[in-house]
């Protein structure tokens, strides 16, 4: 719904301030208009915090219950009030209870019938830069009212996990690698990225849950990979292209664990031929480089080591290459 009111809810949300503009059009169309009539209850005492309010028009009290039958006023809320966004932000239940005190028109975000998770699963990127605004919310809130927020706050390392994993995976999502490996960075640090080759063969083929299917068993190689190495993290980028940043690698120990992910994922159990199946065999392109041998920059070693490994893909992959970067690196050096 994309008229002007259901635009105030993007204009007015904390939430929405660090979005992109191109999130906008895909955030609109998961927003619902509805009305509460009155006497209503929006929401009740402990119920889960699954979404945020804007007032159109009318009016929300927000109350209390107490034990003796009687209540605690807490606030009222009027058109273009948000409601909810704090409890949303911190995915808790709710300490009150909201009722509308008269027909009352609202938007609220995600769309009635859909949770934080079905977001996550359709635009995971999107979602994720809105749980990181929200820790900064939430930190500054509380800063606010003189409460230091602590880092070891249960739900507040819940929230962080789930704005960096992918869903699909349980893998850490491109967002941690941009945002927060970054702070982590320890040379010499090894970047092993990954792409299966033929794969839109398997999914054409036999379907997208296939293709989950194998990312699953892609996933479950990284991570026992990391769990050997003792430390490091395991990387969904997109898609099927996934990898590994592992801190304090030098550029031999990077090369025998890119040779050891390229054998493990050939391994996997080839799918066999049916009547309309030809069978498939797993294969992947790796290339694996170390930071700060090849830039200084580890962004730039990122992106260029990301173009590489796609080059590589299209030029036929089944294969494991040290990024070229690095080589021309040495041989500027020994000049």
């Amino acid at each position: 719904m994309g008229d002007c009111n259901s635009h105030d809810i993007l204009k007015k949300s904390s939430l929405f301030s660090s979005l992109l503009a191109d999130d906008e059009a895909y955030l609109l169309s998961r927003i619902s208009r509805f009305e509460l009539r009155k006497g209503a209850h929006l929401f009740k005492l402990n119920n889960q915090a699954e979404r945020f309010y804007y007032i159109l028009q009318g009016s929300i009290r927000v109350y209390r219950p107490k034990q003796d039958g009687r209540s605690e006023e807490l606030a009222i809320f009027t058109s273009q009030d948000l409601l909810g966004e704090f409890d949303f932000a911190r995915q808790t239940h709710y300490d009150a209870a909201a009722v509308a005190l008269e027909d009352t028109e609202l938007v609220c975000f995600p769309a009635l019938g859909l949770t934080l998770e079905d977001l996550k699963r359709e635009k995971p990127d999107t979602v994720s830069r809105i749980l990181l605004r929200s820790l900064s919310m939430i930190s500054s809130r509380l800063r606010s009212t003189q409460r230091l927020i602590s880092e070891n706050t249960t739900w507040v390392q819940e929230l962080r996990r789930r704005a960096y994993e992918d869903p699909g995976t349980g893998l850490w999502n491109r967002a941690f690698l941009d945002e927060e490996i970054r702070r982590e960075l320890q040379a010499p640090t090894g970047l092993i990225l990954m792409k299966p080759d033929r794969f839109k063969i398997l999914v054409d083929s036999l379907g997208h849950s296939a293709g989950d299917d194998a990312m699953i068993t892609i996933a479950g190689i990284l991570k026992s990979l990391v769990r050997h190495v003792g430390r490091g993290w395991a990387l969904r980028f997109k898609s099927n292209e996934v990898g590994l940043c592992l801190p304090r690698c030098g550029l031999e120990e990077v090369q025998k664990i890119a040779q050891k992910l390229y054998s493990l994922i050939s391994h996997i159990p080839a799918i066999p031929a049916s009547e309309s199946f030809p069978g498939f065999i797993f294969s992947a392109t790796v290339v694996y480089g170390v930071w700060p041998d090849m830039a200084e920059d580890w962004d730039t070693m990122v992106s260029q080591q990301y173009a590489y490994m796609i080059e590589q893909w299209q030029n036929g992959g089944n294969r494991v290459i040290p990024f070229a970067g690095i080589q021309r690196n040495r041989e500027l050096k020994d000049e």
